[in-house]
């Protein structure tokens, strides 16, 4: 049965540069996760990062729900004084940061945060009061 209580536990979405949810550590987080990043994004006049943040996004879910039983934050910013700058996070609570790995061609995960290495402008990591977020810059089409 579909409940929409169980996909978002918290949303401030707004139209002026700032999005934010919070989901539930349950792997349907990782589906709603992409529409609603692509649906933000699409608000913003921002479908051409649709395909790429989503994918991203889907990535550090799917990391946070591997490795931490808690809520699941994303987060889209485009900062102020930063034209041309989608940033995207993706909060957990634990504390442990993510290890970029080199995964073998028969392997069937690994590869992550390689993507998001490779697509986004930059990326990193930082320490929370609970937790670390993840993130990375896209760039907006001029």
């Amino acid at each position: 049965m579909y409940s929409p209580a169980r996909e978002v536990i918290g949303v401030t979405d707004t139209e002026d540069g700032y999005a934010e949810w919070t989901f539930p550590a349950d792997p349907g987080a990782v589906r709603t996760a992409r529409r609603v990043v692509r649906g933000r994004l699409h608000g913003w006049g921002l479908d051409s990062l649709g395909d790429i943040a989503a994918l991203l996004v889907s990535e550090l879910v799917t990391n946070a729900l591997r490795h931490s039983t808690g809520p699941i934050g994303v987060r889209l910013v485009r900062p102020a004084g930063l034209e041309g700058v989608l940033l995207v996070e993706v909060s957990d609570p634990l504390p442990d940061p993510p290890r970029e790995r080199s995964a073998r061609p028969e392997d069937e995960s690994g590869r992550g945060l390689q993507l998001v290495a490779s697509s986004s402008r930059r990326w990193g990591t930082r320490p929370g009061a609970d937790g670390k977020t993840v993130w990375f810059e896209l760039a907006v089409p001029g």
